[in-house]
């Protein structure tokens, strides 16, 4: 492969085939030389019986477009879906018995018969470590046959057979972009590939997440075929529905993060000191537009879509747009051509044996004949020594094999009986955690919202009594009572960050819609709440892996308070915030299910420049005004006689709340707009409440205790 005058990657997609043919320029550096993209007439999962057919009308096409000349060769992209990969360090061991002792893994990793397989692997080093990890990859036999049978029923010879997830990470990789740990997201039409990469080590999972279950979604939502879910869906950002359309997609959004912080705990659990730098977005999936932001928002980290190659444009000119608008879709057909052209860090390979060694001799065919002359040249001299040493070698390599079986035997019975010591009790095990676990959290949210309301500062015994005598002899302003009127909240798989970022106050706007435009005049979609894209969640966190202790899980609370003592701030700040910021790590007991990170008052305006509490004051005095409307009604259309003049402000005296309407006379229908002056007369008191405060705080609350408050609650 390395000798290649070209080399094409081709990936058969679910949705389309996408092809990248590599040359070499002048200074031997690689650069685009084609490029072909060839949808399908229907995706193939939704394709049944015609699968085979679209699979052999897109290669047929993609022949008669680019026909194969001589010097070229072929990589093919397998779905990381339907293949199998393990990463594992192996003990010191002399380089010459590394084959076999991979050999050894492969038996006991590999799900299947070796037999049964084509496998391959690969050796990571680290130049600076003497640690050795290989990577083992295996594919079912039928599977990898089924796929060349397509390409030698049109006479392309195949070279290499890859899993798409390592081409894209040798795309990356020939890119330059894998600097740090950093996490490969290639959203496909059927699945997800990650892919991270640390060094010299790479980790990969495949999700069975991809574009066709947004899709899908749409399908569901809007009772349509496929097909015109799929335009509706490339269409959305354009579309006066678009609000409808992403709200429709909103729970495979939410599956699609959850998988993802899920593979990310796991392998922070198995790589404790790794902390991933950055994400490169890749896959035509990330051409919906909001996913990156929303995935950033969530993952609270860095995404990056690949927006460019170093490869530059395909020669011919025209091919400029759609190489551009397909540009996140090419990455895997990209590493594979980087690999058939011989430039790939990782050049394993799941092409049969057989058509290997079949290909090597036909590419060494034309020096037989120098070959053979110099064989009888030298074979006069070497032919006897030759057989003698022939001889010695397969002596001690009898010798060799048996010393080694030995040791191999007793290997594979030490680790049958090592797994059944290790595996026994496991159900137990497994049936104890699921028993304890139904407990966690049960009580977190009924805790925490008595807390919050436990801390307010009592008022004067006065103000307590519930007389308006009693309630009226401390001026208004001088009146120590704080009034909670609205408790919102969302789940932050890192709310440690929130809580140590210097501009705490920017977060009390990101549970508000609308956050994102997408496109026209259509209504703005949110993409700021990690567990169902908006809106409260009081639901208990997720059960999966718990993140890294850098990046604390919780809730972001916002309270709005509202109180009429003249100096509010000072009020608020002394006998209510800093009775909440006590309650920190330092202070809390075993058991405890939490504890406050950071509470900040992040807005204090009187109640008439508080738009939300105006808005808020408007819809109760509209609703007081309809009844009134509607006893009026009733009354007069009973002959029954008036019942006094109307009482200024909308206050109504204890025992008189049935008698006359708010405001005087009867309201106009829906009546109780911000204009109303009578929304500022407190209805208890009917004192204007224009010196009044409206107060918002924020609260960063830590659901996970410090180890050592587990340890001791017995968690």
């Amino acid at each position: 492969m390395a000798s290649a005058r070209y080399a094409w990657g081709i990936d058969v997609g679910n949705r389309a085939l996408k092809a990248v043919k590599l040359v070499r320029d002048a200074t031997g550096a690689l650069k685009i030389d084609d490029f072909e993209v060839i949808e399908h007439e229907t995706v193939l999962s939704n394709a049944g019986d015609n699968r085979e057919s679209l699979v052999q009308s897109a290669l047929a096409n993609f022949v008669q477009r680019h026909p194969m000349k001589g010097g070229g060769s072929l990589a093919l992209g397998v779905s990381g879906q339907t293949s199998f990969a393990r990463f594992i360090k192996l003990p010191p061991v002399e380089p010459a018995k590394i084959p076999e002792i991979v050999r050894f893994e492969a038996i006991q990793q590999i799900p299947f018969p070796l037999d049964d397989v084509e496998w391959s692997y690969q050796l990571f080093r680290d130049p600076g470590s003497p640690d050795v990890e290989v990577g083992i990859f295996a594919m079912r036999k039928e599977l990898v046959n089924h796929w060349l049978k397509y390409f030698t029923d049109i006479d392309l010879s195949v070279s290499a057979v890859q899993m798409n997830p390592l081409a894209v990470y040798n795309a990356m990789n020939h890119e330059g972009r894998l600097n740090g740990t950093t996490m490969l997201i290639d959203l496909g039409a059927e699945n997800t590939d990650l892919i991270i990469s640390e060094g010299e080590t790479i980790w990969l999972r495949s999700i069975p997440i991809g574009g066709n279950n947004f899709t899908e979604a749409l399908v569901k939502a809007f009772k349509l075929n496929f097909a015109k879910a799929e335009e509706l869906k490339r269409n959305a950002p354009s579309s006066k529905f678009a609000k409808q359309i992403f709200q429709a997609m909103r729970p495979i959004f939410a599956d699609l993060v959850s998988e993802i912080q899920r593979s990310i705990g796991f392998y922070s659990s198995v790589h404790r000191e790794s902390r991933i730098d950055k994400v490169l977005a890749l896959g035509g999936t990330f051409r919906l537009p909001g996913l990156q932001k929303y995935l950033q928002q969530n993952l609270q980290l860095d995404v990056e879509a690949v927006k460019s190659l170093s490869i530059g444009q395909p020669s011919d000119a025209k091919l400029a747009g759609s190489y551009n608008e397909n540009l996140l879709s090419v990455a895997s057909a990209y590493g594979l051509a980087v690999q058939a052209m011989g430039d790939a860090k990782i050049n394993s390979s799941l092409l049969p044996e057989k058509i290997r060694r079949e290909r090597m001799w036909r590419d060494k065919t034309k020096w037989f004949g120098l070959a053979a002359a110099g064989f009888v040249l030298g074979a006069g001299v070497a032919y006897t020594r030759y057989f003698i040493e022939d001889f010695r070698v397969k002596v001690s390599a009898d010798a060799n094999q048996q010393r080694i079986n030995n040791v191999m035997g007793t290997a594979r019975t030490l680790d049958t009986q090592w797994s059944d010591i290790e595996n026994r009790g496991g159900p137990d095990r497994a049936r104890i955690n699921a028993i304890r676990n139904l407990t966690h959290y049960r009580t977190l949210w009924s805790e925490l919202l008595s807390t919050m309301t436990a801390k307010l500062p009592a008022p004067q015994p006065a103000l307590l009594t519930g007389k308006l005598q009693d309630i009226k002899s401390i001026p208004r302003g001088a009146r120590q009572q704080i009034l909670i009127d609205q408790i919102s909240t969302q789940y932050r798989p890192n709310i440690g960050a929130i809580a140590d970022d210097p501009d705490f106050k920017k977060f009390i706007s990101e549970g508000a819609m609308p956050t994102m435009p997408v496109g026209g005049d259509a209504p703005p979609m949110d993409f700021s709440s990690p567990m169902g894209m908006g809106g409260d969640d009081f639901s208990a966190p997720p059960t999966g892996p718990i993140a890294p202790t850098n990046s604390k899980r919780g809730f972001l609370i916002t309270l709005r308070v509202t109180t009429p003592f003249a100096d509010a701030y000072t009020l608020v700040e002394k006998k209510y915030v800093e009775a909440l910021r006590a309650m920190n790590d330092k202070s809390i007991k075993p058991g405890a299910q939490f504890y406050v990170a950071r509470a900040e008052i992040v807005q204090a305006l009187k109640v008439p420049q508080d738009a939300t509490k105006v808005t808020a004051l408007a819809a109760g005095q509209a609703v007081i005004n309809r009844e009134r409307q509607a006893q009026a009604t009733a009354a007069g259309a009973a002959g029954a006689p008036g019942t006094g003049a109307p009482i200024p402000g909308g206050f109504v005296p204890p025992g008189e709340s049935s008698r006359v309407p708010f405001g005087g006379g009867a309201p106009a229908a829906g009546g109780g707009t911000q204009g109303d002056p009578a929304i500022f007369i407190d209805r208890l008191t009917g004192e204007d409440m224009h010196d009044d405060w409206s107060l918002t705080i924020l609260v960063a609350v830590v659901i996970d205790p410090p180890p050592a408050v587990q340890t001791a609650a017995g968690r």
